[in-house]
C-alpha cells in the first residue's frame, strides 16, 4: 500500500521529470500490457505522447523509455525487482527503483545491473538525463 512518503517522492519525481524533459511525457500509475501480463509502474516516462481527449487509452501497449517503481513500506524488494526484470525482457531501456526510507534511487539498466544515488546529481545514461536528489529527498 502506498504511503505519505511514497506519494511525496512520486510527485517530486513528477515534477523533476517533467521539469527537465520537454519531450517526454511523464505518467503516473499507467499500466503497461506486458506479454507476461499487465503491470503498471509509479512512475513511467515515454517519448512525447500525443494527447486524444476523446479517445482515451486505458492500457498501453507501447513501452515506455523509463518506469520508476518505489518501495512501499510493506512491500518486498525483490518484488520491485522481478518487476524491472519484466520490464526489461519487453524492452524498456531503463529502470529506477527508489527507496523512500534510505533516500535512495537505483537505475538499473536492462543487464539488471545498477548504480545507486544518495546524494547529489542522478543521470540516467540510456536517456542521457540528469536530476537532482535534492529535489526529490530535500
Amino acid at each position: 500500500m502506498p504511503s505519505k512518503n511514497h506519494a511525496i517522492v512520486q510527485t517530486n519525481l513528477i515534477l523533476a521529470l517533467s521539469k527537465i524533459a520537454a519531450d517526454l511525457s511523464v505518467l503516473s500509475e499507467l499500466t503497461i500490457d506486458l506479454e507476461t501480463g499487465p503491470l503498471t509502474p509509479d512512475i513511467c516516462v515515454y517519448p512525447e505522447l500525443e494527447v486524444d481527449w476523446i479517445h482515451d487509452e486505458i492500457r498501453m501497449s507501447d513501452l515506455p523509455l523509463l518506469v520508476v517503481e518505489i518501495l512501499s513500506p510493506k512491500q518486498y524488494l525483490s518484488d520491485l525487482v522481478e518487476k524491472l526484470e519484466l520490464y526489461f525482457a519487453a524492452g524498456v531501456k531503463s529502470g529506477w527503483l527508489v527507496q523512500p526510507s534510505l533516500k535512495s534511487i537505483a537505475v538499473f539498466t536492462p543487464d539488471m545491473t545498477s548504480t545507486v544515488y544518495t546524494a547529489g546529481e542522478l543521470t540516467d545514461p540510456a536517456l542521457g538525463i540528469t536530476i537532482n536528489l535534492d529535489d526529490i529527498f530535500g
